[in-house]
């Protein structure tokens, strides 16, 4: 062993066991996520059960072009992260770079998107629990008809989940930016790689969770 190795830790005996070990801890991480947003659809099937034709009239207040739009810049950064990943495995880290900074944008763009979504609906008293007071009228869409019985709850668990779930892509882009300034620093190479794929899968599950929300909230 190369004792001028400083990204492998003296506990482990080569960079492969090391890489095992922290795939290993973040495929227990990303249980614990998917627990996470399990006990909120488990909620959300639950309220819908109960009140079918409430959760389906109250979804009209949400825009599906808005959520169409984020699936696709999702998708896009699922692309841009794998070939990072990829590149950052042929030591070709200019290319790294670029794909990183790609994902960073479509996070970017998926946060400004909710913004929009989000000030739209509270800017129209649409809030999570006692604060639910649609009002106003958009499109040629009375928002005051949608102040019916049971309504809040549907928008207590949309907030609730799109909310955490925002909060996930946060921390994505944190990270993001964090390899960036690594990787022009030559901190990676094809030999040592790991924070790149650990965060790349990290975001895959974040991506993933999209998929499901968006049907579930928005088209059905």
């Amino acid at each position: 062993m190369n004792s001028a190795d400083t990204t492998l830790k003296h506990y482990f005996v080569s960079h492969e066991q090391q890489f095992d070990a922290a795939k290993l801890g973040m495929w227990l991480f990303l249980v614990t996520e998917v627990l996470l947003f399990s006990g909120m659809f488990v909620a959300y099937a639950v309220y819908r059960s109960w009140h079918p034709e409430v959760f389906l009239q109250a979804s009209e207040l949400l825009d599906w072009r808005l959520g169409a739009l984020n699936t696709v810049v999702l998708l896009a950064s699922s692309f841009t992260v794998a070939l990072a990943i990829h590149f950052v495995q042929k030591g070709q880290n200019d290319k790294v770079i670029g794909f990183l900074i790609l994902t960073l944008a479509c996070a970017a763009v998926f946060m400004i998107v909710k913004y929009f979504e989000y000030s739209g609906k509270f800017s129209h008293g649409v809030f999570p629990g006692a604060g639910f007071e649609p009002h106003g009228i958009v499109d040629g869409k009375d928002y005051s008809k949608y102040d019916i019985p049971f309504a809040p709850q549907f928008f207590s668990i949309y907030f609730v989940m799109t909310g955490i779930h925002g909060v996930h892509v946060l921390v994505g882009m944190g990270l993001f930016g964090w390899l960036t300034t690594r990787v022009a620093r030559g901190h990676f190479s094809p030999q040592y790689y790991t924070p790149v794929e650990l965060t790349g899968l990290y975001w895959h599950l974040v991506d993933i969770i999209w998929i499901f929300l968006f049907p579930l909230l928005y088209l059905i």
